[in-house]
């Protein structure tokens, strides 16, 4: 079935081909497509474990269910892709387009995706522990209930994103930008957001304790009910955040920039309620 199959790129490529059969639960393990034209190709529950697709274009394609555990797609366009189930631990996704790619409940364990751009890409309860997604853009991205337990996002665009009850448990999420994310709920125990951007982001009880938030710009967050115990926002600028019913018992504010905060009803580091 090699419908609307095209290649780019020499002769040589182009006779690798014959070698492949294209359709839903092909085994393609450790097929060689560097630079296969796979538009809209059908590869439902497809065997792609350890495949070669780097520069692949998988724009449209239906992977649903597809085994891609280990596979080269760096530099990959996968636009709009549906990769709803699909095995991709351990893949390499470096710099791969997957905007607007559903990747719903998709295995993404140890995956590399650093620089990737997936921008409005559907991430909902997809499996993301020890993925490295540093530089990667989720601007829009929706990652409801998610798991980043250990995730590298250093640097990531995370803007807009929704993270509301994703775990984001020992990630790392320094010099992150997170204006105006949802993290309603959110574990966020132990998490790197030094010097990240918070500003108008959604924490409404999101669980920050032990989490490292120096120099963060927490300007006009919603941190209202967060339980923040234990956390360092040394040098954290706070202004006009909401920490109202705030949890923040020994929590290190030196230097914090509390200006037209609202901390009514927060435990504050002392133990004492402020009114």
């Amino acid at each position: 079935m090699l419908n609307s199959i095209h290649w780019r790129g020499s002769v040589a490529a182009m006779g690798r081909l014959d070698k492949y059969t294209i359709e839903p639960g092909a085994d393609l393990k450790g097929a060689d497509l560097k630079s296969a034209d796979l538009k809209r190709a059908d590869l439902t529950g497809a065997n792609l474990l350890g495949a070669n697709l780097l520069g692949a274009n998988l724009s449209a394609a239906n992977l649903h269910g597809a085994g891609l555990s280990g596979a080269d797609l760096s530099g990959a366009i996968l636009t709009g892709a549906d990769l709803t189930g699909a095995w991709l631990s351990g893949a390499n996704l470096s710099g791969a387009n997957l905007s607007g790619a559903n990747l719903t409940g998709a295995d993404l364990t140890g995956a590399y995706l650093r620089s990737a751009y997936l921008r409005g890409a559907d991430l909902t309860g997809a499996d993301l522990r020890g993925a490295n997604l540093r530089s990667a853009n989720l601007s829009d991205a929706n990652l409801r209930g998610a798991d980043l337990k250990g995730a590298d996002l250093r640097g990531a665009n995370l803007s807009d994103a929704n993270l509301i009850n994703a775990d984001l448990t020992g990630a790392e999420l320094s010099c992150a930008v997170l204006r105006g994310a949802f993290l309603n709920g959110a574990p966020l125990h132990g998490a790197d957001l030094t010097d990240a951007d918070l500003t108008d982001a959604n924490l409404h009880g999101a669980n920050l304790h032990g989490a490292w938030l120096v120099v963060a710009d927490l300007r006009g967050a919603n941190l209202s009910g967060a339980f923040l115990t234990g956390a360092n926002l040394g040098g954290a600028d706070l202004r006009g955040a909401d920490l109202s019913d705030a949890y923040l018992g020994s929590a290190n504010l030196t230097n914090a920039d509390l200006t037209g905060a609202n901390l009514t009803g927060a435990i504050i580091p002392d133990g004492t309620v402020h009114k």
